[in-house]
């Protein structure tokens, strides 16, 4: 495949941070201000959810399951493809203790035969859960993220650029823009991010990553068309953290401008990684989908029960 350079983000700036909240985008944080609200607090509260025993549905043609891990981690199933994206089995990421735990166990996933990952991030890119998966086949990541994923179990590593796509055995993926970014540490600005839209048996499921709102939801409806879109609605208080995340008002506005049928939301109620509380995003989101008349187009995944389309 062609890689079009062209079709990157243009590079971000390279400098060594100042100060501890320079570490992140949004140039916010302080270690006190961390520590009470993301670390301690966390720490102190009970952690939820249990773990259930999926009994997957028997799928007709054309139609897909949609289950809900958590976070941003989802099982995507069609009659003959079993999709994971973004999966995060973690109780811990470092210091973030998880609050509700993943809807499955790894041990009940049935044999993976993709896997997407959306960008770098820890809580996205999670290498002990990736080498623990059921011997995944096709591993597909943005640009200058494969060299992570070398030795995690995958029999291929794929790497695109925005608006490159890969298709095998009937399927195909294609990376959209995202309004984020991509390093997993301070020294490498040159690992992509993006999202992903699945296409198989006339389906189109679209998975934005982590990403602020933009003008590009436009241009991925227009080209993609996707007919589900699950959506980020965690990680957006303070204002700051808008710089790359989005809220529940900027995701039914994406939802929108994607003109898909159903919205599922996720980023949210595992970790905390922001100061809004936790119950607060699906909350927000039915009241704004109620205000313009899209209820009916909500549809909020309970962890661990696979929900046809």
């Amino acid at each position: 495949m062609t890689k079009p350079l062209s079709h990157r983000p243009a590079p971000a700036k390279r400098k060594l941070p100042k100060s501890f909240k320079e570490l992140t985008p949004s140039n916010h944080f302080s270690p006190r201000t961390f520590f009470r609200e993301l670390v301690w607090k966390a720490l102190l509260t009970r952690r939820t959810g249990e773990h259930k025993r999926p009994t997957f549905p028997k799928l007709a043609r054309g139609q897909v399951a949609i289950t809900w891990i958590g976070h941003a981690s989802f099982l995507i199933q069609f009659t003959d493809l079993n999709v994971l994206v973004d999966p995060n089995f973690a109780n811990w990421l470092f210091l973030l203790k998880r609050i509700k735990r993943s809807g499955l166990k790894i041990s009940d996933l049935p044999p993976i035969d993709l896997v997407l990952l959306t960008h770098a991030h820890f809580d996205h890119f999670h290498k002990p859960t990736l080498r623990r998966l059921p011997h995944p086949k096709i591993g597909v990541m943005p640009w200058g993220v494969g060299d992570l994923a070398h030795n995690l179990g995958f029999a291929r590593v794929i790497e695109l650029e925005w608006w490159e796509l890969f298709a095998h055995n009937g399927w195909q993926v294609t990376l959209t823009p995202s309004k984020h970014w991509g390093a997993r540490t301070l020294h490498d600005h040159h690992r992509g991010y993006g999202g992903f839209v699945l296409e198989h048996q006339g389906r189109k499921i679209y998975h934005a990553g982590d990403s602020a709102y933009f003008g590009g939801f436009k241009e991925i409806g227009e080209r993609l068309a996707p007919d589900v879109a699950l959506l980020p609605i965690g990680a957006y208080h303070p204002e700051s953290f808008r710089n790359v995340h989005m809220g529940p008002d900027e995701a039914v506005q994406a939802f929108k401008d994607l003109r898909a049928r159903h919205l599922v939301p996720m980023h949210y109620g595992s970790f905390k990684l922001s100061f809004e509380e936790m119950d607060e995003p699906p909350r927000w989101l039915l009241e704004v989908a109620q205000q313009q008349n899209l209820s009916q187009q909500i549809r909020i995944l309970d962890e661990g029960s696979p929900t046809v389309f």
